[in-house]
Order: C-alpha cells, then structure tokens, then sequence
C-alpha cells in the first residue's frame, strides 16, 4: 500500500466530480491511512445501507446472549411482521391483491435477505406502492415504508430491501431498549466511536455534510433535504450518521477476533460461521427502478458471490484487490467498505451523491482498492 497511490486515487474522484471523498484503510489493530478531499476526515456522513453493519452486529451480540433464535418466528418477537402478505397482483393504481406467506419469517431471513421484503428503488412494483404513499402521506412514513407486502414466499430466494429495519425492531424489543442505546451501549462505547448515532446532534450537525445529486447535465447540486434531530423509528437498515474513522472501528471487530478497546464487541465463534456464505442463497444484480436513486448495481458481474450475516461475500479473489471470502457493501450515497480477513485489511471509501453506483464511485472505488493492494 503506497499513500501517494491512495491519495491520488481520492483526488481523482473529486477531480472527476465527486463533491467530496474520505477514504481510510485499517488493520486489526488501527487504523493505517485516512485522507479526504473536498471534506475533513471527521465530516459527518449519511451511512444509509452501511447502517446494517451495525445492526448485523448487534442482532449477533442477542444470538450470543440467547435473546434471538435465528429460526424462530419473527412475530415472537416483532408481532407486527405476522401481518405482511405476499404480493400477488398490483393494479396500475396503486392497488394490491396479496395472500398469505406459506411459512413464518425468521430472523435468519431477516439477516440474509431471504424473507420476500424489498426497496421501492429496486423494484418497479414497490416504486408504484412508494409514489402511492407519498400521495397520502402519513404522520409515520418511516413505519409505513416497511408495511409492504412481500415479493414472494419467505425463504424462497435472495430479495435485498427492509429486512434489516425489522431486524432493528426485533433487537429493541428483546433489549427492552431504543436501538440507538443498544449500539450506543454495545458498540459505540467498546468501539470507541464519538461521531456515530441516529440522532444528529448540534455538533454533528455542524460537521454534517449535504447529500449531493448528479444531475443530467453532468453537474452536482446538494440536495435541500435536512434529516431530523431525532427520527421517528430507528431504521435497522438505514439512518445512522457516522464519520470514516468511526466506521472503520466497526469494521476492525469484524476483522480481528470481535473485540475492541473497550471490550468484545462479538466472540470469535460468531465470526466463524457468521462470516460464511449461507449455501443457497444466491445474489442477484439490483435492477434501477428509480434512476434518481440509483443505476443498476452489479457487484463484481461474473464473479462467484454469496451473502453473509449480512454482507456480501466475494468467493472468488478480485483481481489486484480483496481476496475471496471478504465481507462487503455500501450506502446509498456511494458510502463502500469491505473487509478481508485474509489479506488483514478493511477499507472504507465514501462520498454524499446520488444516484448509487455514480460511475464516478464506481470507477473511484476500483482504483482505490487497486492503490491498497499495490506493493
């Protein structure tokens, strides 16, 4: 790893049209390259998805302690989950024809993404349930927003969406606790994160950076849209507001044995079989059905892949980067990580624009993994 090469590969970006990248790179033990451009190396960031990094960690920490069992059904813990249907026909108009799932939701659904739930971003028939309730907007549109019906039986395939906002809600009912302390309690404090949280502060706020979007036009513009002090529902799957260094001590739990400065985080045991591609699952490209969201994104196309508890796992090595069997995924805004636990290294390279899989991201992701593997 030559910084030089690292620096550059961040510059790039910016000079292509990010409005800003921070990029750090960690071994177990510390963290060994941080650098940003067109930001500072503690602006706040949007995790959006990278969220579920957190919450795969703590749904793991109530494995551990024999709060959750994984192939239990979820309405023992979350009865409102019992209520979801699969979808079976939708009108143009917004309306839908359901029936009930042939089997229960399980939590180990909820963390493989196996469990029928999806994002209107990602799929056209949840777009149209999407633009229908912006239409008749609710006092709850973050509750209402994972109140979807299912693409198809639970346990049938790999469907990435809201599964791991449910996930959240299991591990705060079984914690008796907010979500935001549960991770305060059992991540923040061990990891020793000061930047990370669903609530944004006054302090944060001052270091928060804007959500940009990629116009048509090639130019980028900040959106105008503010997040709250407090949401209204801590969202498993999405939410929290973090720095690069504070993600990056998360991501060393996961690279080490599962502990941290001020404590194990997760057993090593854990990380065995948690980190282990579940046989059957197979994931699949994520179509475009919102394109001011996101393009099609396609992890490593003709790779062998698989997915976790809960990322993405190559099981192939990637040419001139990670090695098979590292753990993977991304935000929303353009926020990747990945973790490989053979080669000792996680990394982090993260920007604020829309849509996701910008080919500015893209391509700067790429060569800043070349620029970490480079001897």
């Amino acid at each position: 790893m030559r910084e030089t090469e690292l620096d550059t590969a961040v510059d790039a970006a910016v000079e292509a049209g990010a409005p800003l990248v921070i990029a750090g790179v960690t071994d177990a033990a510390a963290t060994q390259y941080l650098h940003a451009t067109g930001a500072t190396t503690d602006t706040v960031i949007a995790l959006y998805s990278a969220t579920k990094a957190f919450t795969a960690t703590a749904a793991l920490q109530c494995v551990e302690d024999g709060l959750i069992d994984l192939d239990a059904p979820a309405r023992e813990y979350v009865p409102e989950i019992a209520a979801l249907q699969v979808l079976e026909d939708l009108g143009d108009d917004g309306t839908v024809r359901t029936r009930p799932p042939t089997r229960d939701i399980t939590p180990r659904m909820l963390l493989l993404h196996t469990s029928g739930l999806a994002y209107d971003m990602f799929d056209k028939r949840y777009a149209v349930l999407g633009r229908e309730r912006m239409r008749h907007p609710s006092s709850t549109p973050l509750w209402d927003s994972i109140q979807t019906p299912l693409l198809h039986d639970p346990g049938e395939r790999w469907t990435y969406g809201t599964s791991m906002d449910w996930m959240g809600l299991i591990i705060a009912a079984v914690r008796g606790q907010r979500l935001e302390d549960v991770f305060a309690e059992r991540i923040y404090a061990p990891c020793g994160m000061t930047s990370t949280s669903f609530d944004v502060t006054a302090e944060m706020r001052s270091r928060l950076s804007p959500v940009y979007r990629h116009q048509r036009d090639g130019s980028v513009v900040a959106t105008k849209v503010s997040p709250p002090d407090t949401p209204e529902l801590d969202m498993g799957g999405q939410g929290l507001f973090s720095t690069v260094p504070d993600l990056l001590a998360l991501l060393r739990v996961w690279l080490g044995d599962g502990s941290a400065p001020g404590g194990r985080v997760l057993h090593p045991e854990t990380l065995a079989w948690a980190t282990q591609g579940a046989p059957g699952v197979v994931v699949t490209p994520l179509p475009s059905a919102i394109p001011a969201l996101t393009r099609e994104a396609d992890f490593f196309p003709g790779a062998r892949k698989s997915w976790a508890y809960s990322f993405l796992r190559n099981d192939d090595d990637v040419p001139g980067g990670r090695r098979a069997g590292s753990l993977t995924w991304a935000g929303l805004a353009n926020v990747f990580y990945w973790i490989d636990r053979t080669s000792g290294v996680a990394a982090v390279w993260a920007t604020q624009l829309l849509p996701f899989f910008d080919p500015i991201a893209e391509e700067g992701v790429a060569a800043f993994e070349r620029g970490v593997y480079s001897e």
